[in-house]
C-alpha cells in the first residue's frame, strides 16, 4: 500500500491496479487518525481511497458545538469538494477502467446520502449513519440560512443517481427511527437500487473503534464486509 497527503486531502492506494476508487467523507470532527485509518483498511481490500479533508481551507478548526459546526457549513461548496474527490479519482491511472463510488460517517455519511443525488460520475453510495432532517435534531434551526443548507437529506433520497446502500443502529441519539424509515420509504421512490440496514441495540458511530461507548464490534465488522461486497459489485462493471 502506498500513502501520500494530497491537495483534497489523504491518498491511500493498493501497490497494484487497476482498482476502484472511493471518496471517504468524514465526520465532524475533520480528518483524524481514525478517518484515516478507514481509508487505509478500505485501501487494503482492493480500493484507491482519498480521505477528503473538508476543512483544509480554514486557518483553524475550533469544535465547541458540533451541532453549531455543521449548521454553519456550507453543503454546496462540500458537495463540490465531493465531486472534486471522485474527478481526481477517476483521473488517476491506478483507476482507469474502474468506477468510483463515496462513502461517510456520521456528518460524512449525509454527504455520502446528498452526493449520490447530487454528484456525477458516481457508482456507488454507502452512508453510515448520516443525518436526515433539518426539522428537529442536531441540524435544526429557528432561522436556517438556506444558501448554507439549501436541500434536506431526506428530501434528496429519492433522486440518487446511483445505487446506495446506507447504515444505521435503531438507538441512534441524532437520527430518529422514524427518519430512518422515511429514508427506505424515499429509497422505494428511486429511480436506483437503495437500501437500508438497521442493526438492533445499536447507537450512533457503532463503526468508530476509537470510540468505546459506541462502538459494536459485531455490527461494524458485518457493515464492513457488507460494504466491501457492494462496492466490488458495483465499481467494477
Amino acid at each position: 500500500m502506498q500513502t501520500q497527503d494530497v491537495e483534497l486531502g489523504f491518498l491511500a492506494t493498493p501497490d497494484r491496479g487497476p482498482c476502484p476508487g472511493v471518496a471517504l467523507i468524514h465526520d465532524v470532527w475533520g480528518l483524524t487518525d481514525h478517518a484515516r485509518d478507514l481509508a487505509q483498511r478500505l485501501s487494503g481490500e482492493g480500493f484507491a481511497v482519498l480521505a477528503l479533508d473538508l476543512y483544509r481551507r480554514l486557518d483553524e478548526v475550533k469544535i465547541e458545538n458540533p451541532g453549531e459546526w455543521m449548521r454553519a457549513l456550507s453543503d454546496p461548496q462540500i458537495l463540490a469538494d465531493v465531486q472534486a474527490g471522485a474527478d481526481f479519482l477517476a483521473a488517476q491511472s491506478i483507476c482507469e477502467g474502474r468506477g468510483v463510488g463515496v462513502i461517510g460517517f456520521c456528518m460524512g455519511g449525509m454527504y455520502a446520502l446528498m452526493a449520490a443525488a447530487s454528484c456525477t460520475g458516481l457508482s456507488a453510495s454507502v452512508p453510515f449513519y448520516g443525518l436526515l432532517s433539518h426539522q428537529h435534531g442536531i441540524l435544526h434551526s429557528e432561522s436556517p440560512d438556506e444558501a448554507l443548507k439549501p436541500h434536506e437529506p431526506l428530501e434528496l433520497a429519492r433522486d440518487l443517481r446511483c445505487p446506495t446502500l446506507a447504515f444505521y443502529g435503531d438507538r441512534d441519539e441524532f437520527v430518529p427511527l422514524s427518519d430512518i424509515e422515511l429514508l427506505g420509504e424515499r429509497f422505494a421512490q428511486s429511480a436506483q437500487s437503495a437500501e437500508v440496514v438497521l442493526y438492533p441495540g445499536a447507537g450512533h458511530a457503532f463503526m468508530n473503534d476509537t470510540r468505546p461507548d459506541a462502538y459494536r464490534p459485531e455490527d461494524a465488522a458485518d457493515a464492513w464486509r457488507q460494504m466491501v461486497d457492494f462496492l466490488t459489485e458495483k465499481l467494477n462493471r
